[in-house]
């Protein structure tokens, strides 16, 4: 099709097409069906596809290639849903981190370490309503634990780069213990550790065994033999530096397979949770403790109305009983006692 044939019919008729369509196919089972019923895009993506066509309309008319650009609104507006964002209930977010120190402690020594800073990730996240994409470009360079004035607790003061660009971010005094236990963990050696101590203990049984080792055999057990103590333990331990990332790795596939197990994968709306319900909770928490809605917009870097929008129309604290429950005084009428004495004209 022409661009130039493109009009206001053409691009309804598109969505009505894009309707009966079927977005991105889900995964097929052992028995070839799909695990769950294919669904239509997205009135979200239809929406982006015509923003699309509207920019290429726009600059095929500044290039004088059309005399105009056509109206591409639907013929009818309906009003947008507004999803209230699936978020963790103080149980359940605490059944969650819970679940993970449990799965942490029972993990083989291989898996051990990623449990342990998905434990920590939850727990950061849940006290700063940080973005995971925000905590994935943290580095410890940018987290401070300070003394807050205010509450005379020790917080940690984040310098935040996120999709809105730089902003400040304070925690709750919970996340400062769950910070210094990410100091105090030796960074992860890079991967065939393992594969590498089962060579060294090959290598030292077989020079117990012979007394000695072939010269290319005894270059391999030089090299292994100052990573490695006579246990087998890593005798070299690295720890975090300034310009390193909190979160090297955010384990989604570790977080899902829990929320599963757990049963928390999906709240009472069906949506699924994910690392960004985190940051959901930890706005709702606040809420339900009495935060104020600005200082926690400036905090969480998002605005009022989003906060309105998204999170506090379904908290019940945020309505103030006291102030809807008046009753107007009602003054009850008296008998009027005084008497009055007419006076004629005359008198």
């Amino acid at each position: 099709m022409a661009i130039t044939e493109i009009d206001s019919g053409k691009a309804q008729s598109y969505r009505l097409h894009r309707a009966k369509q079927y977005g991105r196919l889900p995964a097929k089972g052992q028995d070839g069906e799909y695990v769950r019923p294919p669904k239509p895009p997205s009135r979200s993506t239809i929406h982006d596809e015509i923003g699309t066509l509207s920019l290429v309309l726009q600059t095929a008319y500044r290039h004088r290639k059309i005399h105009g650009v056509p109206d591409l609104s639907p013929p009818y507006r309906q009003q947008k849903k507004i999803i209230h964002r699936p978020w963790f209930t103080l149980a359940e977010y605490k059944q969650l981190y819970k679940a993970v120190a449990k799965a942490a402690r029972e993990a083989p020594e291989r898996y051990r370490y990623a449990y342990e800073q998905l434990y920590d990730q939850i727990l950061i996240l849940g006290n700063t309503g940080l973005r995971p994409d925000e905590a994935a470009r943290l580095q410890h360079r940018d987290v401070t634990i300070a003394h807050d004035r205010d509450t005379g607790q020790k917080i940690l003061e984040i310098e935040v780069r996120g999709k809105t660009g730089y902003g400040p971010c304070k925690s709750m005094p919970a996340a400062v213990k769950h910070y210094e236990r990410l100091l105090a963990r030796p960074k992860q050696g890079p991967s065939g550790r393992a594969k590498d101590r089962k060579q060294y203990e090959k290598l030292a049984a077989i020079k117990m065994e012979a007394g000695k080792l072939s010269p290319a055999r005894q270059e391999q057990y030089d090299a292994l033999a100052p990573l490695f103590g006579e246990n087998g333990a890593l005798n070299i331990l690295e720890y975090a530096k300034p310009a390193d990332l909190l979160f090297p790795s955010n384990h989604t596939d570790i977080f899902n397979d829990i929320l599963v197990k757990e049963g928390l994968k999906y709240d009472r709306e069906g949506h699924p949770r994910v690392l960004y319900s985190l940051r959901h909770t930890y706005i709702c928490l606040r809420l339900l403790d009495g935060a104020d809605i600005y200082q926690l917009a400036k905090n969480c870097r998002t605005s009022v109305e989003m906060i309105e929008k998204h999170y506090a129309i379904h908290l019940k604290n945020v309505i103030d009983a006291g102030a809807i429950n008046v009753r107007k005084t009602r003054r009850r009428s008296r008998p009027d006692t005084s008497t009055f004495t007419e006076l004629s004209d005359g008198e």
